[in-house]
């Protein structure tokens, strides 16, 4: 089991890399935020979007091209940065550019794409599938330590409830800080999938809560996915969180993990 955490660390960016502008615009607002409230900040954002519900969903700018962007913003800020991967293939590639490789939700139980992952020596972003338990999240960790390397972390991003909602379930913050660090993936926990429109659906109206109540129980990290117009983003809108809501936010945040590690 970690020791409850002084402060927690922050995943933020935009869901995918929409273009070199838009990247650099949100991460250099995060950062000035971040610094001001000293929480240490990794930039995410996803070079492909590989997992969508039709055809005709924006899937990205090119691989490289959004590669490089990733590594712009990292040289640019000094900041880590964070994409996720689909394929074995993807991981040489993507630790060219990027400090830490995620894999998504649905194929944590990929062993080759974990393993492929390890071996770059990056830190591995390990996802809590939807259709796991926390305690199932173990063997997903051993494989990264498996394969050399002691870098993992988990990140919760909800439990499916039905064919269209997902639900957060608190009790497994603990029971998998006890195999590595843990990150709460607020935006989307919210997420409402399976709509029949063929469009994701989500609660952004939500996002306080699942992110007081995650820092009330000794998250490591949050993980929240923000944009200048949510509306209009490639992906993911309807569950982002408006950028222009991150400062007060994480304010309040840090407010509650103080008083929580004066106890």
């Amino acid at each position: 089991m970690l020791n409850k955490a002084d402060n927690f660390f922050l995943l933020a960016g935009p869901c995918a890399i929409e273009g070199e502008n838009m990247a650099m615009k949100i991460a250099e607002r995060i950062v000035n935020i971040t610094q001001k409230l000293n929480i240490p900040y990794t930039f995410k954002g996803s070079f492909k979007k590989a997992n969508r519900s039709r055809v005709d969903s924006f899937t990205g700018i090119g691989d490289e091209k959004a590669l490089k962007i990733l590594r712009k913003v990292g040289q640019t800020f000094g900041v880590p940065t964070v994409t996720d991967i689909h394929q074995v293939s993807d991981a040489t590639m993507a630790a060219e550019y990027v400090d830490v490789l995620q894999i998504p939700a649905f194929l944590v139980r990929q062993t080759d794409l974990v393993v492929a992952a390890a071996e770059t020596g990056k830190i591995v972003n390990l996802k809590k599938g939807q259709f796991m338990s926390p305690e199932s999240m173990q063997f997903a960790v051993q494989k990264v330590f498996d394969s050399s390397n002691k870098k993992a972390l988990i990140t919760d991003r909800g439990t499916m409830f039905g064919y269209q909602d997902l639900i957060v379930d608190f009790r497994g913050i603990p029971t998998m800080r006890q195999f590595a660090p843990v990150v709460m993936d607020v935006t989307h926990s919210l997420q409402q999938p399976n709509q029949t429109t063929g469009v994701t659906g989500g609660r952004p109206d939500m996002i306080e809560t699942i992110a007081r109540a995650a820092i009330v129980n000794d998250v490591d990290g949050l993980f929240i996915e923000t944009h200048f117009d949510p509306a209009n983003a490639k992906s993911d809108g309807a569950n982002m969180l408006h950028l222009d809501l991150l400062e007060g936010l994480l304010t309040r945040l840090v407010a509650i993990r103080k008083t929580i590690n004066e106890f």
